[in-house]
């Protein structure tokens, strides 16, 4: 007869959630060289807080040897359980604490990738206004995709997000938050930089890097009318292929501005090569009372109140 491994039994206690607090790191760092320094513990306490988180769970979480470090099937879903354990602990604490009165908590959004370049700094200046309001707050970014920030924030793993307002989803309010507008560009080097007058016979016969994410169908037509020959999964690697001098691709003018300043970029036919993406601030709808949380908003209202005034 088979043996079954030892199943997780009992409640996670304190020493439970210190191992998942030490595996979450080595997992975002790749291995137990990289979170040394994060953790601020030595290899060898690592792998021992490893094994017998292992053996608490009955479970092999990872590979690790000569060969490098890498998660198992359940490693990767223990991970993610994990985020979810430690996201519902700190809405407990946030929840505790609001009672009191007192903004002192976590704060965890997700933003979507080069953003930070935007003239109105809504975030920027509501985060600051933020700690002003409470120097115990802790927050913290993740730059992830769209759809992943959209998931974080339906499963309580982040407070709130922002991300292109191409769809809604029932279970998220949207706060209108930024618009963006972005333009063909080329790089020095490439054959239509000197060029006045470009035609669109010549734009279709160049090389094109296209978005490997989520498009709106009247953004995706401008870019299916261009020659693919490259991908990117974020603006920075599109910002990339357009500076070797062999590609053409779309970038937001906020983004491209430092290279259009230095002579190395310029936009190509932006009266009819441009598209407007509109951003949202998202919050998962029913989420529990979170005083870190509303004073955010407070704040990211004013500052889009404020624009509007202006």
């Amino acid at each position: 007869m088979s043996q079954h491994k030892p199943a997780f039994t009992g409640q996670p206690s304190d020493a439970d959630l210190r191992l998942l607090r030490i595996y979450r790191k080595v997992v975002e760092c790749g291995g137990f060289s990289a979170a040394e320094v994060e953790l601020n513990i030595s290899r060898a306490a690592i792998s021992m807080a490893m094994n017998d988180l292992e053996t608490r769970l009955g479970l092999r979480l990872c590979q690790r040897g000569r060969s490098g470090f890498a998660l198992t099937d359940e490693g990767s879903e223990v991970y993610e359980a994990t985020l979810q354990l430690q996201a519902a602990v700190e809405g407990f604490r946030t929840r505790v604490n609001g009672l009191h009165a007192r903004l002192k908590g976590e704060l965890n959004i997700g933003i979507t990738d080069n953003l930070v370049t935007m003239p109105e700094m809504h975030i920027t200046h509501a985060l600051s206004a933020l700690k002003a309001r409470g120097d115990e707050v802790r927050i913290n970014i993740r730059m992830i995709p769209p759809n992943d920030i959209e998931l974080a924030v339906l499963d309580g793993r982040l407070h709130t997000g922002v991300v292109p307002a191409l769809k809604t989803l029932p279970g998220l309010e949207y706060r209108s938050l930024y618009e963006e507008v972005s333009r063909l560009y080329c790089a020095e080097g490439h054959p239509l930089f000197d060029v006045a007058d470009v035609t669109e016979h010549q734009l279709a016969e160049c090389d094109a890097v296209l978005p490997a994410y989520a498009q709106a169908p009247e953004i995706k037509a401008l870019h299916e009318s261009l020659r693919a020959s490259a991908s990117a999964t974020d603006r920075e690697g599109i910002a990339f292929l357009i500076l070797s001098g062999r590609y053409v691709g779309y970038l937001p003018t906020h983004y491209a501005e430092r290279w259009v300043r230095d002579g190395r970029m310029r936009a190509l036919n932006p009266a009819s090569r441009q598209y407007l993406t509109r951003y949202s601030a998202i919050t998962r709808k029913g989420s529990p009372p979170n005083l870190v949380l509303e004073s955010y908003l407070e704040e990211l209202n004013r500052q889009i109140e404020g624009e509007g005034r202006a």
